[in-house]
């Protein structure tokens, strides 16, 4: 893929951004994601899962089911995948944008 259509595909799944698709294929390191785009594929691998504890590949989504997954990197190779999390912590970020206030100090 070139970088120019990269770029668009960074522009369309920007990171942080929360994105929706299909669990297409398990594999040993994590499941792919039909995101309804033929240039990319997004990818949730086993660490982009839990916050803590183990997870195995016996817990993948099923395929062909719904998942909301944020968007957290790229492989700009020739496999052309958009990286995505699923971790409770990361989808929290996502869906609720808390307002932190600032702390003067005297």
């Amino acid at each position: 893929m070139n970088s120019q259509l990269w770029s668009q595909v960074k522009t369309k799944y920007q990171l942080g951004k929360l994105i929706y698709g299909k669990v297409e294929f398990h594999a040993p390191f994590g499941v792919f994601v039909d995101i309804g785009d033929e240039n990319v594929k997004g990818i949730i691998q086993i660490p982009d899962f839990l916050d803590s504890g183990a997870m195995i590949p016996e817990m993948y989504p099923e395929i062909g089911s719904p998942v909301g997954a944020v968007v957290v990197g790229y492989t700009e190779d020739d496999r052309n995948q958009v990286w995505l999390s699923v971790k409770p912590s990361v989808l929290q970020k996502s869906l609720v944008k808390l307002r932190v206030p600032v702390v003067s100090q005297m």
